[in-house]
């Protein structure tokens, strides 16, 4: 009876320690995917800050190209902020997002060579956070 007792008891250690195995090995792969989300998230923001320093640069020919650079950026804001919960990613979002309400209102105020400064220091500023 003392044996039989005995390996149920090893049975159920054994149990409880692969849920608490499986699931710690889960809550790692949340903050794995989240870091991953941040990083590929930030790539998109910087190919999009790529795109308006080039829209900036022909904004004589084509102007649409300007705000949809924006958009794209703001698209990819919305995506990243929705996944994370990490108070400086957070942050470094918010002031991405300024940067371009900035410079999406001094294009519509006429300004078609925008000074993009403050998103570019702001989308380094993401990259940084995420890649840290």
């Amino acid at each position: 009876m003392a044996a039989s007792r005995r390996r149920r008891m090893t049975a159920i250690a054994g149990a409880v320690a692969a849920v608490a195995l499986t699931a710690g090995l889960t809550t790692g792969c949340d903050a794995v995917n989240k870091a991953l989300d941040c990083v590929q998230t930030a790539d998109a923001i910087a190919q999009s800050v790529n795109d308006l320093q080039q829209a900036v640069q022909t904004a004589a020919d084509d102007p649409t190209q300007l705000e949809e650079s924006l958009a794209s950026i703001d698209k990819n804001l919305d995506e990243i902020g929705d996944k994370t919960d990490n108070a400086d990613v957070n942050k470094a979002v918010d002031s991405l997002q300024k940067a371009v309400t900035d410079t999406r209102t001094a294009v519509e105020n006429g300004d078609t060579t925008p000074d993009i400064s403050g998103i570019t220091d702001a989308a380094g500023e993401l990259t940084k956070v995420c890649t840290s």
